[in-house]
C-alpha cells in the first residue's frame, strides 16, 4: 500500500481540522484538541467464531444465526 490512510474526523472531538504527523506515517494531530492518534490496518477477520451470550459478535455470515441461536 503506498497511499497514506486518510481519518475524516478526530476520533476524540469529532473535529475535521486534522494533519499528518511528519514522523510518523500513520499518525495524526487534530488542531481542535491537540490529540495524537495513530491509523493502523489490522487485517481482514471471518465471522466463524462463536461469542459467549451478551460479549457482541453480530451475525454469523456463514450460518446467518446471531451468538444467541
Amino acid at each position: 500500500m503506498s497511499e497514506r490512510a486518510t481519518p475524516n474526523y478526530c476520533p476524540y472531538c469529532g473535529d475535521e481540522d486534522l494533519r499528518p504527523e511528519p514522523d510518523s506515517h500513520r499518525a495524526w494531530v487534530c488542531r481542535a484538541c491537540t490529540r495524537a492518534f495513530e491509523l493502523a490496518f489490522l487485517g481482514l477477520r471471518l465471522h466463524t467464531e462463536s461469542y459467549p451470550p451478551g460479549r457482541g459478535g453480530g451475525v454469523d455470515t456463514l450460518t446467518n444465526k446471531g451468538p444467541e441461536q
